[in-house]
C-alpha cells in the first residue's frame, strides 16, 4: 500500500500529520508512505511547484494524500509557477478526471449552518465534479483590443467523450445512494452546456434505475440554500463544481469538514481536504484536521477497497463531533493535535 504524502503549504503538513497518525494507527499490512514537497515549499526548494521527482513518487504511488497548496509570497509569480498549478498539473498528468465532494451533516452540529436546523440536518449529498476539462484547462490569454483596452479571455470546451465519462460516474454513484442524479449546467447561454446535457440524456438510457434531473447553475446555488435535502448526487463541470461544492461545505457547518476524492479510471486517487492552505493561522495549531482525515478514509474505501477501515474512521469523527470536540471553525476551543488525539482515542 504506496501511500504518497504531498503536504504543501500552510496549514497543509499540520492537518496532514494528524490524517497519517490515523493510518499508522489502522496497522495496514505493507503500509508504506513516502513525502515530496509540492506547492510553494516545492517552488522555494526547486523553483516549481510540482518538481518532477514528486509527480514520479506520485505516478508510482497506489494513492495520494494531498495537504495543500497556497503561499502569499507567490502570487506575483508567472501563473504557470504559482502553487496552485501543482495540484492542476497532478490532475492533468495523472488522469484524474472525478472530483467526490460528499456533504453532510453530522449529529449534533445542525446549529453549525448557517442555515435553520431543520434544513441543514437534511443535507446528505455528493458532488461529482468534471477535473480535467472546462475553462481551468482551455485556452487564454490578455490580449490589447483595436482600441488600446485590455481583455482577458478564457476558454470553456468540453468534448462528449468528456462529458460521457464523467456522467458515468455520476450514475453509477447515484446507483450505490438514493438513486437521485441531477446534472447542474447552463445550457440557456452556453453551448459547452448544451452539449453536456445532450450526451447526459445519452448515457441515462445505460441507467433506467436512475431518476435524472437537470437544472441551471444559478437555480442549483439557490436549491442548495433553500432545499438542499432534495439532493442525492449532483454531476456538473469543473467551474461549476468548484462553485457549489465549497457553497455546500458551508452549508453544512464549516469547509473544515469537507473531504473530497480525485479520482482516476483506475484505481488511482487523490485524497485532499477541500480548504486552502490557510497562511494567516499557519504553523499556530489551530486548523481543523477533519476534512484531511475524512480524506483519508475515502483513499482507504477508493484506492484501497478498505471499506470497513473507512467506516471505523469515519464513524471515530462522528463520535468525535458527538463527544462535543470541536475546532475553532465550529467554535470550539480544541487545536489540531487535541482533535486528532481525540480521533484516535475513538478510533
Amino acid at each position: 500500500m504506496k501511500i504518497a504524502v504531498l503536504a504543501g503549504d500552510g496549514i497543509g503538513p499540520e492537518v496532514t500529520r494528524e490524517a497519517v497518525r490515523v493510518l499508522e494507527a489502522l496497522s495496514l499490512p505493507g503500509l508504506a508512505l513516502t513525502y515530496a514537497d509540492v506547492g510553494g515549499v516545492a517552488y522555494h526548494r526547486t523553483g516549481h511547484p510540482l518538481p518532477p521527482e514528486t509527480l514520479e513518487i506520485a505516478r508510482n504511488s497506489d494513492a495520494i494524500l494531498f495537504g495543500a497548496v497556497g503561499d502569499p509570497a507567490c502570487d506575483s509569480l508567472e501563473r504557470h509557477l504559482r502553487p496552485e498549478q501543482a495540484i492542476l498539473g497532478l490532475r492533468k498528468e495523472l488522469g484524474l478526471f472525478a472530483n467526490l465532494r460528499p456533504a453532510r451533516v453530522f449529529k449534533g452540529l445542525e446549529d453549525a449552518s448557517a442555515l435553520r436546523p431543520e434544513v441543514a440536518g437534511a443535507i446528505d449529498l455528493l458532488i461529482v465534479r468534471e477535473l480535467n476539462g472546462d475553462v481551468y484547462f482551455g485556452e487564454k490569454g490578455i490580449r490589447t483590443l483595436a482600441d488600446g483596452r485590455r481583455q482577458g479571455w478564457d476558454m470553456m470546451s468540453y468534448a462528449d467523450d468528456e462529458v460521457r465519462r464523467i456522467a458515468h460516474v455520476g450514475f453509477k454513484a447515484a446507483q450505490g445512494r438514493r438513486g437521485k442524479l441531477c446534472s447542474v449546467d447552463k445550457a440557456n447561454v452556453l453551448e459547452t452546456s448544451q452539449l453536456w446535457r445532450d450526451v447526459v440524456c445519452e448515457v441515462a438510457a445505460e441507467y433506467p434505475q436512475v431518476e435524472l434531473s437537470h437544472m441551471y447553475v444559478d437555480n442549483a446555488a439557490m436549491q442548495l440554500v433553500r432545499n438542499p435535502g432534495q439532493f442525492d448526487v449532483i454531476v456538473t463541470g469543473n467551474l461549476f463544481g468548484d462553485i457549489l461544492s465549497d457553497q455546500a461545505s458551508m452549508c453544512v457547518g464549516s469547509i473544515g469538514l469537507l473531504a473530497s476524492a480525485s479520482l482516476s479510471e483506475g484505481t488511482l486517487g487523490l485524497y485532499e481536504p477541500i480548504h486552502g492552505s490557510a497562511p494567516d493561522i499557519a504553523g499556530q495549531g489551530k486548523a481543523n484536521p477533519m476534512a484531511t482525515v475524512l480524506s483519508a478514509a475515502m483513499l482507504l474505501r477508493h484506492s484501497l477497497g478498505l471499506e470497513a477501515k473507512a467506516a471505523q474512521v469515519e464513524a471515530a469523527v462522528a463520535k468525535t463531533l458527538a463527544d462535543g470536540v470541536r475546532g475553532a471553525d465550529l467554535g470550539g476551543s480544541h487545536g489540531t493535535v487535541a482533535i486528532g488525539d481525540a480521533i484516535l482515542e475513538r478510533l
